[in-house]
């Protein structure tokens, strides 16, 4: 099941880029997974049986710098990794279809050379044209790499926190849609609720 609060064009994308630009330019959605603990569902195997040793189904969400969710999809097995969650929804569909009306790609501050417009995700993720992820490894304080490691971070942690009240044992996807409607205080019956046939 998925919700989605995507932006309809490229000006409203801008809205949530000038949220990131300060610590990451170009950003314009913070990703990541959270699993959501459960007991063993009936006859699943090890289909939901995690790396943290718990049986889970998997919370994947994109929210923007003021801790807004963008898109949310809940319910893929605790086995499956957030990359390979990623890869699994319908938000990934419309990126390699080209379908999220992105603004175009443009220079950074002092450059020529022109760049696109990206999500934040850690390791888990594969990097792509709209994906962006730290270097692998350890790097030399003050190295090039360790810097664009910190400056990445710092601005991908937004997601990171926004799952902070999903720790409350709570009906999750409530605080979803109760998180959006606080922060934005909009009519949420205009905005797209699907749950998988």
């Amino acid at each position: 099941m998925y919700w989605e609060w995507i932006p309809s064009c490229p000006e409203e994308w801008l809205c949530i880029e000038k949220g990131f630009a300060r610590k990451f330019p170009r950003a314009i959605g913070s990703i990541d997974g959270k699993h959501i603990v459960l007991d063993c569902p009936f006859n699943s195997g090890s289909e939901y049986y995690n790396y943290k040793r718990t049986y889970s189904i998997v919370l994947l969400a994109l929210v923007d710098s003021q801790y807004n969710f963008i898109f949310a999809d809940i319910g893929c097995q605790g086995i499956i990794s957030d990359g390979g969650v990623f890869t699994n929804t319908l938000l990934w569909n419309k990126i390699c279809m080209n379908s999220l009306n992105l603004p175009p790609p443009h220079p950074l501050p002092g450059s020529n050379i022109d760049v696109p417009y990206i999500f934040l995700g850690d390791g888990a993720f594969a990097l792509s044209e709209h994906l962006m992820k730290p270097y692998p490894g350890q790097h030399n304080i003050g190295s090039e790499k360790r810097e664009f490691n910190k400056r990445l971070s710092s601005a991908r942690v937004v997601v990171e926190n926004t799952f902070v009240p999903l720790k409350v044992p709570f009906f999750k996807s409530v605080i979803i849609i109760v998180n959006n409607f606080i922060i934005w205080e909009v009519d949420i019956s205009k905005k797209k609720f699907k749950p998988d046939s």
